[in-house]
């Protein structure tokens, strides 16, 4: 039965018109992963409506094509920007654009292109082999798992990703407190508001993940006066092959990440958001030097690339099997299974079951299809990262701010862009790992609800199951290598080659003082806030200031000292501020808030416009005639992107409005 369905499914996909809108959804595809702030999520909101009247076939391979391939294109950004395409590429960042400042942007985006074929494509077999097994699994992870599933994720991403395991924690518990903002899930109490009703829905991700990652790898851009490779095209080894080999070469690391991808994604509503850290957490872990991660080690760029594209497989099982969505894109698919007539549940299992291989097949092609074009243009692609940088700042800001604008179309959404862009500043300077903060913050809900309902449900005994203590056990090995790690970092390190790392050593304990203080200064307020609030709203917000408070008050007391260290000389590490490069930091700053002051004069469309005039003429001493055709650019570009193919909501402001 399940031979024969196969082969039914893959003649609905192959003939004509589902085969060309596959190949439609493809390309769409590439575009919502590339383009920062976009995403499959929004990908699968605008197309959906389109599969109105389509035949079955053609609406799940139009839908399916793009859905698969942002993951593999949402590499662009994170290497050669530094900037993650969507929240899938945000561990690609840590060793993919480091490799891209080396001059090996290829290198990199050949071995994430391979892996995220490969792993796509074995994700969607595995899928189909899982189909008959995969029940009992799914159902046998419930609430305390997903509790403890979460600690391990960011006992590992905080723990590993950066120099100081203190301080990668602290940065966790930091995001988790985060994710408490807004109503209390189980009371409806607000909480940390403070009377804005803009908060009321907590914080919204993309100014979080924008400000935190991008604002500062741009701002370091402008007042660098360079291009993002640091050392000359001529000097260049790597290139698209070599990344292809790579990824061969370490073809195992790929399928473990690979079937880590698959069955994390298996997971209903945590796979996506975990999947890219856990992949490359376990690759850190498994490996016997891990004194390159997070400075350009090639490693660091397979692992989350095979899982992440992995994982579409395994958020495909729950949703059709027993129609509860893996992750939020397939959410929205579940309503083209409306669309098309269909209940996802047991029967698209028995019934139904080519429709299903024929998603699968869907996933397979676009992964392989995907991968192979990009493939081809990516030597093309990589020719950016030696582009002047002053070139590439203003079209990319401009994507920033309005990337932040999507989600909630609210003033608010530049504000918190701006405020997490000068946090993600000094953390990047104080020597902070910054991924733990994003996990903390996309597991929140889901850990403290999961909490609850297994405290209810199970009280504390809900603990002590087997799985449970597994991962437990699993999290006392992860502390016990970072603290090994930690220690040998501490004699081993070498400054010239960690200054580029996440969270590296090499740090100004001047700009790590005022992220440890403030970090302390907010666990002890939110806590005495808290206090008074019923006890459904502050279990989860109080038992992570407890923590917090801990690590945070072990963070102040070790930058005093490393402050004193690096007045005495004793740690070359420890740098002191350059004060021409906090000056023009801080030129760009004000640069960045008058664009917002403009926005709410006369619009953000004429602000941001503006905002490419100053910037090309101030600091990058352009011509008037370049000038105006990047302006006028701008102008199309913008006009074209956010009010044709993805119309936004635009600010209105005081004096006078285009849109």
């Amino acid at each position: 039965m399940y031979f024969e369905s196969a082969l039914a499914g893959l003649a609905m996909v192959v003939v004509w018109p589902a085969i060309g809108y596959l190949g439609l959804g493809i390309v769409l595809g590439m575009f919502f992963g590339a383009v920062p702030g976009l995403s499959g999520l929004v990908g699968m909101a605008i197309l959906l409506p389109f599969t109105i009247g389509m035949d079955t076939a053609s609406a799940f391979a139009f839908l399916i094509g793009m859905y698969a391939v942002t993951t593999t294109s949402d590499t662009l950004a994170s290497v050669l920007l530094g900037v993650p395409g969507t929240a899938a590429s945000q561990a690609t960042i840590l060793d993919g654009y480091p490799l891209a400042q080396k001059g090996e942007a290829a290198r990199a985006l050949g071995a994430a292109f391979t892996v995220s074929g490969i792993g796509g494509l074995l994700g969607a077999i595995m899928l189909a082999l899982s189909i008959p097994i995969v029940e009992p699994l799914i159902l046998a992870v419930s609430d305390p798992e997903f509790f403890v599933l979460g600690i391990l994720g960011l006992t590992m991403v905080g723990a590993l990703s950066g120099h100081s395991m203190l301080k990668g924690l602290t940065a966790a518990c930091l995001g988790l407190l985060l994710a408490t903002i807004g109503f209390a899930e189980f009371s409806g109490q607000p909480r940390y508001t403070f009377d804005f009703i803009y908060l009321l829905d907590g914080v919204p991700i993309l100014p979080l993940v924008l400000g935190l990652f991008a604002i500062p790898e741009i701002l370091d851009l402008a007042i660098s006066d360079g291009s993002i490779s640091r050392v000359k095209r001529t000097e260049v080894k790597g290139g698209m092959m070599t990344g292809v080999r790579d990824a061969f070469k370490h073809w195992w690391l790929g399928l473990r990440c690979t079937v880590i991808g698959v069955y994390i994604g298996m997971l209903p509503g945590l796979g996506g958001a975990i999947v890219d850290w856990v992949a490359y957490g376990h690759a850190v872990q498994s490996s016997k030097d891990k004194s390159q991660f997070g400075k350009g080690d090639i490693r660091g760029v397979i692992a989350p690339e095979a899982a992440n594209n992995a994982m579409k497989g395994g958020a495909l099982l729950p949703t059709i099997a027993f129609a509860i969505p893996g992750s939020a894109s397939m959410a929205i698919l579940l309503g083209a299974f409306t669309i098309q007539g269909l209940q996802p549940g047991p029967q698209m299992l028995i019934s139904e079951l080519d429709v299903t291989f024929s998603l699968i097949w869907s996933l397979a092609i676009a992964n392989v299809a995907g991968a192979l074009a990009l493939l081809v243009w990516g030597n093309q692609l990589a020719k950016l990262t030696f582009v002047k940088g002053h070139i590439l700042v203003p079209a990319v800001m401009q994507f920033i701010f309005m990337g932040s604008w999507i989600e909630r179309s609210d003033m608010g959404d530049w504000i918190l862009l701006l405020g997490f862009g000068a946090l993600g500043y000094l953390m990047k300077k104080g020597g902070w790992s910054r991924p733990p903060l994003v996990l903390g913050y996309i597991l929140g809900k889901i850990m403290e609800s999961a909490l609850h309902i297994s405290i209810q449900t199970h009280s504390m005994g809900s603990f002590s199951r087997p799985i449970v203590l597994a991962m437990i056990a699993l999290l006392i090995l992860t502390l016990y290598v970072a603290y090994r790690r930690h220690k040998t970092n501490q004699l081993n390190t070498d400054p010239l080659e960690d200054s580029e790392s996440e969270g590296g050593s090499v740090h100004h304990p001047s700009l790590s003082i005022p992220v440890s203080m403030g970090a302390l200064l907010v666990f002890l307020a939110a806590g005495a806030t808290a206090l008074g609030w019923s006890y459904g709203s502050k279990l989860f917000p109080l038992t992570v200031i407890a923590v917090g408070i801990a690590l945070a008050l072990s963070v102040v007391l070790s930058d005093v000292r490393n402050l004193a260290l690096m007045k005495r000389g004793a740690n070359t590490a420890l740098r002191p501020i350059v004060a021409s490069e906090m000056g023009n930091a801080m030129k760009f700053v004000l640069l960045l808030l008058g664009v917002l002051l403009a926005a709410l004069v006369v619009g953000q469309y004429l602000a941001l416009i503006a905002f490419v005039g100053i910037y090309l003429w101030f600091w990058g001493r352009y011509s008037p005639r370049i000038i105006a055709l990047y302006c006028a650019l701008s102008a199309i570009g913008l006009y074209g992107l956010f009010e044709v193919v993805v119309p936004v909501i635009w600010y209105q402001p005081l004096f006078f409005t285009l849109f």
